[in-house]
């Protein structure tokens, strides 16, 4: 009983040290809600993003880009998809708004099931596309 303890510890120690593979940022405006909020969306298109949904009571913005140069090995593997999910808030204090930008990257693999989306670590493209998101639109 006792030789298996250190083996359990290892194991939740490996599975608690995995770094997260979305990342998020968050910055401040000067401008009113809804300025800032257009001024993401203007940013989503100059950097080629593709809107995929729109909430505009809540001020909220998901949009995707594919990346098809990317090669694999891989008879399933298709593309891969940068996906930006933007928050745009009222603010308190000094700052009039918040913008929140959380940005994902997926392989896309065609499966027999049909398209099916793995997570993997967050693409340099897609994380400077966020933060140039959230530069942009800081005043």
């Amino acid at each position: 009983m006792n030789s298996s303890r250190p083996l359990l510890a290892l194991a939740l120690m490996a599975g608690c040290t995995g770094a997260s593979m979305t990342t998020s940022l968050t910055g401040t405006s000067p401008v009113p809600t809804p300025d800032a909020f257009t001024c993401v969306r203007e940013q989503l298109k100059a950097l080629d993003y593709t809107q995929t949904s729109i909430d505009l009571k809540e001020y909220r913005v998901t949009a995707r880009k594919f990346d098809e140069s990317v090669r694999r090995p891989d008879t399933q593997f298709r593309r891969m998809v940068d996906r930006i999910e933007v928050r745009v808030e009222p603010g308190s204090g000094n700052e009039m708004t918040v913008i929140r930008v959380a940005v994902m990257t997926l392989a896309e693999l065609t499966t027999q099931r049909g398209p099916t989306e793995i997570q993997e670590r967050t693409s340099e493209a897609a994380r400077t596309a966020a933060e140039t998101i959230v530069q942009r639109c800081r005043s």
